[in-house]
């Protein structure tokens, strides 16, 4: 059973994906913040992480990975090749850079800690562990979706939302490609559930009458 953990001040979704055929092994997908309370979750469910995967590397997506890679070592970090230079230890600025546009890099300097490099850099038709990987540039370069195909649920990131899309204006957005990426979702299976980075779960369906 996926479960949800809502995670820091800007109530990020942290998903916990067990893996089929694993006993015990799972993917986390988006450890935005609060990492003890993950690690928390993960014991008490009795999973450990084989991948940590990100839909995109904005700070409140990521802040925990520092601990959640240290508390599991071997498990493999994972996100978009345009989006590896918000990772790693030269990480940091453009970091306070995304969080001063949104006028909050106090934000960043509070929860910070050395950011580990990804294991995997994806792009578009990628597979990790049971996921095929969405390119689905707009809010941020590298914004990618994780599609369960068998299971027709995607982790869209902050791509799309109940009743919303993602925000634009800062660093890196693109509202053109945002549009084209919207289009590509909406001209997907209808009844593909959609695991947000931010609100309740929804439908590619239920969304597609969303105007932007």
């Amino acid at each position: 059973m996926i479960d949800r953990i809502i995670v820091g001040e800007i109530a990020t979704n942290c998903w916990i994906v067990p893996l089929p055929g694993e006993s015990g092994g799972c993917a986390l997908i988006d450890p935005g913040a609060d990492p003890q309370t993950i690690i928390a979750r993960l014991r008490r469910l009795n999973y450990r992480p084989q991948y940590i995967v990100l839909t995109h590397a904005h700070f409140d997506h990521i802040a925990a990975l520092p601990d959640l890679a240290a508390a599991y070592e071997g498990a493999e970090i994972a996100i978009h090749r345009e989006e590896a230079a918000r990772l790693g230890p030269e990480s940091r600025e453009i970091h306070r850079r995304d969080f001063a546009a949104a006028g909050n890099a106090s934000y960043v300097d509070s929860l910070w800690k050395p950011m580990p490099s990804p294991a995997r850099l994806l792009a578009e038709g990628d597979r990790i562990g049971p996921f095929k990987v969405l390119h689905l540039p707009g809010h941020s370069p590298g914004s990618s979706g994780f599609l369960l195909e068998e299971e027709k649920l995607l982790f869209s990131g902050d791509t799309l939302f109940k009743a919303g899309i993602g925000r634009t204006d800062l660093p890196g957005g693109d509202w053109d490609k945002l549009q084209r990426t919207l289009e590509r979702l909406f001209a997907m299976d209808g009844s593909i559930r959609v695991h947000p980075g931010h609100g309740p779960v929804t439908t590619i369906g239920a969304e597609k009458g969303y105007r932007w």
